[in-house]
């Protein structure tokens, strides 16, 4: 028996699965590989992700000090305008307050999920 454990994926709450999967497939370069009403699933180069749709999702609100977001995802680039580009043309909204802006900026998914695009030394793979 091994007690090895690997991250099999991340999973995003949201109201259209559909939406939400097709954005992340196009900004990692992956390929939606199941979708359905409720569930839908992206495999990428970095990994997989799924979405699966919830009743009444309420987007969390960042940054807001009297609620967590719980996570969010951080994407590595190796330059900043270019995939910003990317990611605003695949439908995502650059926050106003970006804390950490001499290495990453910080958006919003479809579905207002915050996820960071970064250029930290220490994010390569």
């Amino acid at each position: 028996m091994s007690d090895s454990i690997r991250l099999s994926s991340t999973t995003l709450d949201c109201s259209d699965v559909g939406r939400l999967a097709a954005f992340y497939a196009d900004i990692t370069g992956g390929a939606v590989t199941n979708l359905d009403e409720h569930w839908a699933t992206v495999q990428s180069p970095g990994g997989r992700m799924d979405f699966q749709a919830v009743p009444g999702y309420t987007p969390p609100t960042w940054p807001d000090p009297a609620s967590s977001i719980m996570m969010h995802l951080e994407f590595f680039v190796a330059d900043r305008g270019a995939a910003e580009a990317r990611v605003l043309a695949a439908g995502a909204t650059k926050y106003d307050f970006q804390p950490n802006s001499g290495q990453c900026y910080v958006y919003a998914d479809p579905a207002g999920h915050p996820f960071c695009l970064t250029t930290w030394e220490d994010m390569k793979p």
